[in-house]
């Protein structure tokens, strides 16, 4: 048996303890714990601790001797003393590739100044839909003082592939939108967990019969950016084993039982496929392509699929506790990655132009539920940063501004 996270994190494995895993054995936790008596339990070499306890000298295990709080209640402050330098405002501008906030007449202004004070020179809605309310969202962009600050990406109808008609109907869908002003093809993570088929089966990524729309956006000049799966822990038993347990169990939509769903590995076999056989269309794989925490797969990733570019959004904690690791990754890489943020939310920004930009070590991300664990700055130079930001978004997506940067 492999030893778990609970023979290395003692702290953490206290506050686990209480979460509802386990009950911890009444006797450990009633005096068996001094030293005097040389307590607790001996494990042989591979095994991990028991329930309820940690190692705490080598191959020996040992309750607390008092309640451990929860998992949401154990808030340790830190005691490190380290240098701060908050980015309130990002250092060159920057294209929010990944956003799904759409702008009206009653928000835009508020929304400019937010993203005037966070540097944040275009937003991008990937909730475009088509028809007649893309073209709706377009036109209040294009109507206002701003026409240049926002972009609108279309969304495409999976349900019923292969079925008649399905593929012309979409087909000419597509090509209106980005003809009524979309810059690019959004694809959700329905499309291999939920979508179907004409004939009622799960549509794969990688079914031949997606082929025409991308095939379409290779020809329009639009990329795909397109978001599978979610994190690899989401798929897998919500235990103690698992570093997502405290979002799982906030969040049990969030879990995608191998009963009812494909595994993750499935899914990301469908998509990297996909693209492969799509040569001539750009994609952009959302949220790292869910490789934030296996640099060498990034790699091989980018290696292999040279129309693939990756998207930081929502995956900062990954980043953040690799620092070094990362930094070498997105400097090799650089004309591959782009900014992307997801969830719009303006205090948020912040965190990532510190990630980014300082050397800082040991602070918060701002969703403990995300990540229990602290961030350290990266440092990116400023070339590599203004790639990042902007110039890599500008560069593959036609529809962005392209001047006055």
């Amino acid at each position: 048996m492999r030893r778990s996270a609970l023979v290395s994190w003692s702290g953490f494995a206290m506050v686990v303890a209480a979460a509802g895993f386990w009950a911890p054995d009444a006797g450990l936790a009633q005096g068996r714990g001094g030293r005097q008596g040389q307590p607790g339990v001996q494990i042989q070499a591979g095994d991990e601790c028991p329930a309820g306890t940690t190692e705490v000298r080598k191959g020996r295990c040992q309750a607390p001797d008092k309640p451990a709080p929860s998992i949401v209640d154990y808030r340790p402050k830190p005691t490190v003393v380290a240098e701060a330098h908050m980015v309130p405002k990002a250092k060159f501008p920057v294209v929010d590739i990944h956003s799904h906030l759409t702008v009206t007449s009653d928000n835009m202004e508020q929304t400019i100044k937010e993203m005037d004070a966070l540097n944040l020179r275009v937003l991008n809605n990937l909730s475009g839909g088509s028809g007649a309310a893309l073209k709706e969202k377009v036109e209040t962009i294009r109507k206002s003082a701003y026409k240049d600050r926002f972009r609108v990406f279309a969304n495409v109808k999976w349900d019923g592939a292969g079925g008649a008609g399905w593929k012309e109907k979409e087909v000419a869908a597509l090509r209106q939108a980005v003809a009524d002003g979309a810059v690019g093809l959004k694809i959700f993570k329905d499309l291999g967990l939920r979508s179907t088929k004409a004939d009622g089966s799960r549509l794969k990524i990688d079914d031949p019969d997606l082929d025409p729309i991308f095939q379409l956006c290779a020809e329009l000049n639009i990329p795909v950016l397109i978001h599978t799966a979610d994190p690899a822990q989401f798929f897998e038993p919500i235990d103690n084993h698992n570093e997502r347990w405290l979002e799982l169990g906030l969040f049990p939509n969030r879990a995608y039982p191998q009963d009812r769903f494909p595994s993750f590995e499935t899914l990301m076999q469908e998509r990297d496929r996909m693209f492969a056989r799509n040569p001539k269309t750009r994609f952009i794989a959302a949220h790292f392509a869910w490789y934030g925490n296996d640099v060498a797969r990034g790699s091989r990733m980018l290696d292999t699929l040279p129309n693939v570019y990756l998207e930081v959004a929502a995956v900062l904690y990954e980043f953040g506790r690799q620092p070094r690791a990362w930094t070498e990754f997105f400097t090799k890489y650089q004309d591959r990655v782009l900014f992307g943020k997801d969830t719009y939310e303006p205090t948020e920004y912040p965190y990532y132009w510190r990630v980014f930009e300082t050397r800082d070590e040991y602070f918060d991300y701002y969703r403990n539920y995300h990540a229990f664990w602290k961030l350290y700055g990266m440092g990116l130079p400023d070339a590599v940063l203004k790639k990042l930001y902007y110039q890599n978004a500008v560069k593959i997506t036609p529809g962005m501004p392209q001047g006055g940067w």
